[in-house]
Parts: structure tokens; C-alpha cells; sequence
């Protein structure tokens, strides 16, 4: 039977408990145990889709075209796997499979209950998980923090499977330990409320990863020890890293975290193989030149505080591709408003080695945006537009080549006298009807590369999965309802607009190019989500490499 470890966090939100999951499983992995990893998230939303990224991050899309949250491309990114619907649930998806289950009676006419039928329902899908992956370990991030009503339901899940199976569950519980300034000394007694309130449902932790600014001191780890009836060895100190998240598995395993979890699961230690992550970090850590990448988007504020989760995978792709060509990425927010609102300001772009326009929707910041890529146009700066990014590329072409003034998408413009962006056929009845919930096109499709393309010498020189026998045929992941619009598509591969990738089921544009350019390219797909940290999305790389020149 699978090995099941439920991480869960304290104190506050935020402290990492996704990227303490992925460096457990990573750890694990690196011993020779298949790994895979799940995130509950306590919301009614049925998936991440409906979700402002401001408020809750980025949203992920697997290749099976479920929309979930962010610390899904963190388990992908670590653990180089393909995770699917299976590994993915909120208040609302299981709330809705239970009402199903209930209407088709399958419960057999009785009274259907929240406790224990809303948990029964979510053991029953980790365990499907289990049997479908064949995995050794799975883990299983409860977001929020303990305390919080809306995960009550989850926790009493994780209590329930512990008591059904004691020797194959384990409880982790991630807390923040503060250092007030005015008194500067780490404080233990949050992480202990912590503890307390987590006993009261039931839960005693195993293992707590001691977050704060700084490393926590054995004084401090004997104090939790005792308050928190637990072990100092059981309390992992987990301090802020300033450099990269792809450090943390190296500290935890410094910490001994993966022989404390085989140990208390009654498993033998196992040789490690953490080479390719002692590697990488050499190289993350070794002194490079910069690279200067600037991002053009609106969703960077929250109040008056700019937060980078709603394009973590880009950042992260940025990363890796910088890295792999020896460079360290110095990555900057432009907003875009700020150039509808200052004509002159979009000149700051200059001072970019390259310039990358990332997804989004509707009319906010859109004609900022597409001064930015006027500006990469003409003063030949690197650009790389990420789906609605590609879409406003083709709005500039139109628009300041080809003479057709006014051209837009109809997401912005719905009475455009040239709809050079224009919404998807089976799209149309969706909006129509306001199904705006898991309906975009989402997920893998497959895309033929055009030979002698920039985007065709990306993938043709890389290792990315691609079929090679005549044609090179990509698989990219979606998340739209927009296509540039098949009635332009002469028009503008006349006006030198080339379209290096097509969907070919649908004959839909994938990828368009500028040839006489240092590096132009558009994507409809969204190569940031399969960008990994020991392998880098090749078009990042090909970006990046034009950057540096």
C-alpha cells in the first residue's frame, strides 16, 4: 500500500508548504521511491479557473486541461511528472461529486451527511490517486492554515485515513516562527496555538518545518519538543533562502527530513542520488552575468504590495532558461497601464535585453501592452508574447504593418472593422450562454512546427517530446477562447507575418514569427508550464540566447 503524508500549514498563509511538499517528494525520489503529489484547495469553486490571480496566483493548467491552483506546477517542476484532474480538489469538486452521486442514488436511499460522507469522499479519490499512479508516496497539501473553518472537512479526512491506516499515514505540519524586530528573538508560542489547534481535530504532527527568517536554534527546537510532544529531531528548520526555491531539497536533506519520514513509516534507508540537484544549484549559486528581462502585465498589485504569483510559471521559465545559458535573470514588472497613461515611458524598454508579454484578459492594459511590442518591434529588443500576448502581436502587425487601422480582438472590441483575433466557433455558445467555468480550450494539443522557423530550431535542437518522422509535431497546453482569425492569415503571412505553428485537427494558429528580427515569436499555447528546472522549455532558451546577444 502507498505511503500517505498530509502536509498542512500554520500560522499564516504563504510560508511554502507546496515547495516544502515538492523538495519531500524530491527527496524521496532521489532514493529510488515513485512520488506523486496532490493539492486540496477549501474553496466552493469547483476548480481554479474562476479565480483572480491577484487574490489566489497563478492558475495551472495540466495537460489534461484541468485548471488548478499554482503549487501543481511546483510538484510538476520538482518532481518532472505529469499531474492530471486526479491530483487536484477543492471544497466544490467534492462537494459536487457527493450531490451527483447522491441525485443518481448511489448511496442507496440513505441520508446522505457532511461528516463523514464530504471525507469519505476525499480518501476515496487520494486512494484512487494511489492506485492509478502506483506510487510508493503520496502526498497531499491541505491549503490554508490550521484554524480555518474551510478546511475542517479535510483534516477530519486526514484524521479518518490515519486511523484506518496508522502505519501508512503521516501528519506534517509547516508553521511560521516570527522574529519581531522590536524584539528580535524567534517566538515559538504561534507555532505552538498551532499545534494545539490542530490536536483538537484530532491530529498530532509527526514532522513540523520550522519556517522563519532565520535558522531556528536547538534552545528553540527543545522548546516545541516539549510543548508540542514531540522529538527535536522531528523539528526541521527551514530558513528563508534568497536565491532560489531549487535549494530547499539540498537544505532539507542536510536536515535529515527524508530518513526522519522512512524511519517513522518502519522503512529502510535507501542510497541517495541528489547529483542532478547538487548540479543545479552549483549553477544557480555560481556568479553569472545578468540578464535583464522585463515583464509587461496588470496583475502585479495587491493594494500596495506587488506580488509575483499570477505568472509564477513564467518566472520560473525565465529562470531555468537564464540559468542553462549562464546567466543570472534580473526580471523587472512593467505595468502596462503605466504606458496608456505616458506615451514616453514605453522608451524604459530599452534599457531590456529582452521584453516578454504574458496571458491574461480583457480590455485593461491592453493598449499599453501593445505600445510595449510597437516598441520590441522597431528597436529589434527580443520579444516573446504568451498567448493573449501572441493575440496583441498580431493586433501591433495589423494594425502598424499591414495598414489596418482599428484592428482588434473582439474580446476588447467586439465591433472591430478587422477581427484579426476573434473568439472560437464552440466558444461563441459558451459565452452566449455564460458556461464560463472549465470551458476554454484547455490543456495539450498537438502543433506542427513550420520548417526553417525560429520556433522549429528551438524544438528540432532540444530534447523537448516532439515527433520527428517528416514533420515536428509538438504537444503545448491551452487556456483560451481567442484564435487569430483564419480569414487574415494570407494577409498577414503576406505582410511577413509568418505562422511557424498550426494545431492541425483544426488548422488553428499556434506560433507566428518575425524572420528579420532578433527574436519575435508569439504563442497561442503556454510553453512556461512544462518548463522544468532540469530541462528548460526550449523556446525560453532560444529567447534568452537572443537576449544575451
Amino acid at each position: 500500500m502507498a505511503k500517505f503524508i498530509f502536509v498542512m500549514g500554520g500560522v499564516m498563509s504563504g510560508i511554502g508548504k507546496g515547495v516544502s511538499t515538492s523538495s519531500i517528494g524530491a527527496l524521496l525520489q532521489a532514493r529510488g521511491f515513485s512520488v506523486t503529489a496532490v493539492k486540496i484547495d477549501p474553496y466552493l469553486n469547483v476548480d481554479a479557473g474562476t479565480m483572480n490571480p491577484v487574490e489566489h496566483g497563478e492558475v495551472f493548467v495540466t495537460d489534461d486541461g484541468t485548471e488548478t491552483d499554482q503549487d501543481i506546477g511546483n510538484y510538476e517542476r520538482f518532481l518532472n511528472t505529469e499531474n492530471s484532474a486526479l491530483h487536484y480538489m477543492t471544497t466544490g469538486s467534492v462537494y459536487l461529486s457527493v450531490i451527483m452521486r447522491e441525485r443518481n442514488l448511489e448511496y442507496g436511499g440513505r441520508c446522505v451527511e457532511v461528516v463523514p460522507d464530504i471525507p469519505l469522499e476525499v480518501i476515496s479519490r487520494l486512494q484512487k490517486v494511489a492506485r492509478k499512479t502506483k506510487a510508493d508516496f503520496v502526498l497531499t497539501e491541505i491549503g490554508g492554515t490550521v484554524g480555518e473553518y474551510q478546511n475542517l472537512l479535510f483534516l477530519e479526512a486526514a484524521r479518518m485515513m490515519r486511523l484506518r491506516y496508522p502505519k501508512d499515514v503521516l501528519f506534517t505540519l509547516v508553521s511560521y516562527l516570527p522574529i519581531p524586530p522590536i524584539i528580535g528573538e524567534m517566538k515559538t508560542k504561534p507555532t505552538q496555538h498551532a499545534v494545539r489547534t490542530l490536536n483538537a481535530s484530532g491530529i498530532q504532527p509527526d514532522i513540523i518545518i520550522a519556517r522563519s527568517e532565520r535558522p531556528i536554534d536547538e534552545p528553540r527546537k527543545k522548546k516545541l519538543s516539549v510543548f508540542c510532544n514531540m522529538e527535536p529531531a522531528d523539528i526541521i528548520s527551514a530558513p528563508d533562502i534568497a536565491t532560489s526555491i531549487y535549494e530547499v531539497p539540498g537544505k532539507f536533506e542536510e536536515e535529515g527530513i527524508a530518513k526522519r519520514v522512512l524511519n517513522k513509516f518502519g522503512m529502510r534507508e535507501r542510497g541517495v542520488a541528489m547529483a542532478p540537484w547538487d548540479k543545479l544549484v552549483k549553477t544557480i549559486l555560481a556568479p553569472k552575468p545578468p540578464v535583464r528581462i522585463g515583464i509587461v502585465g496588470k496583475y502585479f498589485g495587491s493594494g500596495d504590495f506587488v506580488l509575483e504569483d499570477s505568472y509564477m510559471s513564467v518566472l520560473e521559465a525565465i529562470k531555468h532558461a537564464s540559468w542553462a545559458k549562464g546567466r543570472h535573470p534580473n526580471i523587472q514588472w512593467l505595468d502596462a497601464e503605466a504606458y496608456e497613461k505616458d506615451k514616453k515611458k514605453v522608451r524604459e524598454l530599452k534599457q531590456f535585453d529582452g521584453i516578454i508579454v504574458p496571458g491574461g484578459f480583457g480590455e485593461r492594459g491592453v493598449e499599453g501592452k501593445i505600445r510595449a511590442i510597437t516598441y520590441c518591434r522597431e528597436n529589434n529588443i527580443p520579444f516573446l508574447g504568451l498567448c493573449y500576448g501572441m493575440q496583441l502581436a498580431t493586433v501591433e502587425y495589423a494594425r502598424n504593418v499591414l495598414g489596418l487601422r482599428g484592428a482588434h480582438t473582439t474580446e476588447v472590441a467586439q465591433g472591430t472593422k478587422y477581427p484579426v483575433i476573434d473568439i472560437m466557433l464552440e466558444q461563441r455558445a459558451n459565452m452566449d450562454k455564460k458556461d464560463y467555468g472549465a470551458t476554454m480550450r484547455l490543456g495539450g494539443y498537438a502543433c506542427e512546427l513550420k520548417p526553417g522557423t525560429v520556433a522549429h530550431r528551438a524544438y528540432a535542437n532540444s530534447s523537448f517530446p516532439s515527433k520527428k518522422n517528416g514533420t515536428l509535431l509538438i504537444r503545448e497546453r491551452h487556456r483560451h477562447r481567442y484564435e487569430l482569425n483564419n480569414l487574415y492569415r494570407d494577409q498577414l503571412a503576406q505582410g511577413g507575418l509568418v505562422c511557424s505553428g498550426r494545431n492541425p485537427e483544426k488548422d488553428l494558429v499556434e506560433v507566428i514569427e518575425i524572420p528579420r528580427h532578433p527574436f519575435f515569436v508569439g504563442t497561442q499555447f503556454h510553453p512556461e508550464f512544462t518548463s522544468r528546472p532540469l530541462q528548460p522549455h526550449p523556446l525560453f532558451v532560444a529567447f534568452i540566447k537572443a537576449a544575451v546577444q
